[in-house]
């Protein structure tokens, strides 16, 4: 590899400035990497002292210690985006590769004004390319697993670059290889394999299906998916305004926990214990012959609605019972205070372990 001259470190940086959330101290060592080359050099150099290493990338799912962290933080801010017409012959394929610090809304928006389809109904999720596949990101009925077809990373471990094919990253639901074995890689860039087309991959989340009044499994031109998709997240907070403190968060807080047939059942007597005897738990299919229930549901029937606060330092965004914001003077302990009290109350009431979602750095839950 060409050899890279790094960007100055910087001592003090609050991360703070660096987080959708607006939260978390400062870092002891800061440098932002241009080049997959500055930011395996300076994994390497991290690795060789034997420092706490923080790769950061659009900070839209991370929760930072309040006293900051202790290592180096390398920002990913690298860029770079190519199309290979038909990949590898398959009729109608093309092979769209990014760069780990490319936005992901950008290139989800490109590909759709592209007329490739396979990302239109990831369209807002904010944060960068690189991010995607560590939370397997997903939403509306699509998942980006669906369509990886190579990860570029440095393996720490190996100390080499690698390419691994999606069957080898260990795709889960808002999970990964790359999530379960935390810090070994460091996703340089990613390619995707999108299908060339006017029209959108069958619509399949009910709610989405109704915004665009069409059956499941329809298909609707790519934009109209798009602009619908971002509608339904506006309304929720999830698309982000840095005038409208309810998109000051980090996204969904909690995962939807997914049950067998014996955790189903002790659900739904813990349910109509609580709520009645015709209560009804909603659900949705889920891998393995489980199923997948709402977080937001079981938070608000634990008795956590939108707009909770139990101090002035965060609350429930009063859009979306999933996001807890931090609508100004909060810090990352009233977040954490609040999502153990919502956790807690979930388990009390339905016997359910929530599981958070995004990545706390020097903390824990």
């Amino acid at each position: 590899m060409t050899a890279v001259r790094p960007h100055a470190a910087r001592p003090g940086v609050a991360l703070a400035a660096y987080t959708t959330l607006g939260l978390g101290g400062p870092a002891r060592r800061f440098v932002a990497a241009e080049a997959s080359g500055e930011v395996v050099a300076e994994v390497r150099a991290a690795d060789e002292r034997g420092e706490p290493l923080l790769v950061l990338g659009g900070g839209s799912n991370l929760v930072v210690a309040d006293e900051g962290f202790d290592g180096t933080v390398i920002r990913i801010a690298t860029r770079g985006v190519r199309l290979a017409g038909d990949g590898d012959g398959e009729a109608g394929t093309v092979t769209v590769t990014a760069a780990a610090g490319e936005d992901w809304d950008a290139l989800a928006r490109r590909c759709v004004a592209d007329g490739l389809a396979g990302t239109e109904c990831l369209a807002g999720i904010p944060g960068l390319v690189g991010a995607t596949p560590i939370q397997n990101v997903g939403a509306y009925g699509q998942e980006v697993a669906e369509t990886i077809g190579t990860v570029s990373c440095y393996d720490r471990a190996r100390r080499e670059i690698v390419a691994l094919a999606a069957a080898d990253c260990g795709f889960g639901y808002r999970t990964s290889r790359f999530k379960r074995d935390p810090g070994r890689f460091v996703v340089l860039g990613v390619s995707f394999r999108l299908t060339r087309g006017r029209m959108s991959t069958p619509i399949r989340y009910a709610e989405l299906a109704r915004s665009l009044g069409v059956g499941a499994g329809e298909r609707v031109p790519l934009a109209d998916a798009r602009a619908a998709v971002l509608a339904l997240r506006r309304g929720k907070g999830m698309v982000l305004d840095s005038a409208d403190p309810e998109t000051r968060s980090a996204g969904s807080f909690f995962t939807n926990p997914a049950l067998g047939p014996a955790g189903l059942a002790a659900l739904e007597h813990a349910a109509r214990a609580r709520l009645g005897p015709d209560a009804a738990v909603p659900r949705f299919p889920a891998d393995d012959g489980q199923v997948k229930v709402p977080a937001a549901w079981l938070i608000e029937r634990a008795g956590f609605g939108k707009g909770y606060a139990s101090s002035a330092g965060a609350r429930i965004s009063a859009k979306h019972t999933l996001a807890l914001v931090n609508p100004g003077g909060g810090s990352t302990k009233d977040l954490l205070a609040l999502a153990a009290e919502i956790r807690d109350g979930v388990r009390a009431a339905f016997g359910i372990e929530l599981t958070p979602e995004p990545v706390l750095v020097g903390v824990r839950l």
